[in-house]
């Protein structure tokens, strides 16, 4: 048994209804709309945020109709965003497959991303939970103002542990949180459970991008991006924050500002790879996932349900040591 078919083991008859449901997603009368929709979903990834999503409405009660509604919101919502991020980075591979701008350019890439936003919401409201409604809102909201702030703070000469996981909060926490935290809504979970369970979500967003920025400092086809993509559009992650904070030179900090000023070559941005690996950085970024680690567990000893408990737990370990 895989890791992923342990996780999905509790919720396998649910997940594969999920998928289902997921793939009518394709059925349109526009052509090009269509074409472009099957190019999305043909192109899916393990769908680790609806998994999150039916696991948490597992743990405190029975999925129904509402946890299927805002688990395929959700992933609207952070598909609309990957769409017209591609966009932004002008990035050609998304998921290791052409991205839907380098297929079928600017402008029908952004329009569909409006449209899988616009069909989330069509989504949640199905729901008839207004306090649902409002996370998926306020997600989005959070989304775009992280970006807007990445963008913002990329320009800025400004080496920061804080800013990076101010970002994430923003950004991947906040979709996991929400994710976790409407699977507790849809089941009618007690307000003290939804906010545990929205808590849980956002260490677990934390761990995943975390993993996902320490993909940027190795080479592999796998992953579906090349080293040092981060920093070539002027972003400091995790590992190299933590070396240019402890062991930076001048010659260092010289190197963040032509970084921030989009004048580092490629050969300087290996360098300034190299330097981050070589003090500790990786090190750094993992033990920080570990310390999250223990921050979930410590909230999910609360739960009974040992089941659907280890599954989430399996879920985070996965996150953690996943290779793409």
């Amino acid at each position: 048994m895989s890791p992923l078919d342990a996780i999905i083991k509790p919720v396998e008859r649910e997940y594969h209804y999920f998928q289902s449901l997921y793939e009518e997603l394709g059925v349109a009368d526009n052509p090009l709309l269509r074409e472009v929709l099957n190019h999305i979903i043909h192109k899916k990834g393990k769908q680790m945020r609806p998994i999150l999503t039916l696991l948490f409405a597992k743990l405190f009660g029975e999925i129904g109709d509402s946890t299927y509604h805002s688990a395929l919101s959700l992933e609207l919502v952070h598909t609309a965003s990957l769409v017209h991020d591609d966009v932004i980075d002008e990035s050609a591979i998304r998921r290791g497959q052409p991205s839907v701008n380098a297929s079928f350019g600017n402008k029908i890439a952004v329009l569909s991303g409006d449209y899988l936003s616009a069909l989330s919401m069509l989504y949640m409201a199905r729901t008839n939970n207004v306090q649902m409604a409002k996370v998926v809102g306020q997600l989005a909201q959070l989304l775009s103002d992280g970006e807007l702030f990445q963008l913002f703070e990329s320009r800025e000469n400004v080496v920061s542990e804080d800013v990076y996981f101010l970002i994430i909060k923003k950004k991947t926490a906040a979709l996991f949180s929400a994710c976790a935290k409407l699977g507790a809504l849809s089941v009618d979970a007690s307000p003290e459970d939804v906010e545990k369970a929205a808590k849980i979500g956002e260490f677990i967003g934390i761990c995943f991008q975390i993993r996902d920025d320490i993909f940027d400092y190795f080479e592999s086809s796998a992953i579906g991006k090349p080293t040092g993509s981060d920093m070539r559009e002027g972003k400091l992650t995790l590992p190299v924050i933590y070396a240019i904070r402890n062991f930076g030179t001048d010659e260092i900090h010289q190197k963040v500002e032509q970084l921030k000023a989009g004048s580092l070559s490629d050969s300087e941005i290996h360098s300034l790879i190299d330097f981050a690996k070589s003090h500790g950085g990786i090190a750094y970024a993992e033990g920080v996932m570990k310390s999250y680690r223990e921050k979930v567990l410590a909230l999910l000893a609360q739960f009974d349900n040992k089941e659907i408990v280890n599954a989430i737990i399996a879920f985070l370990d996965y996150v953690i040591g996943r290779e793409k």
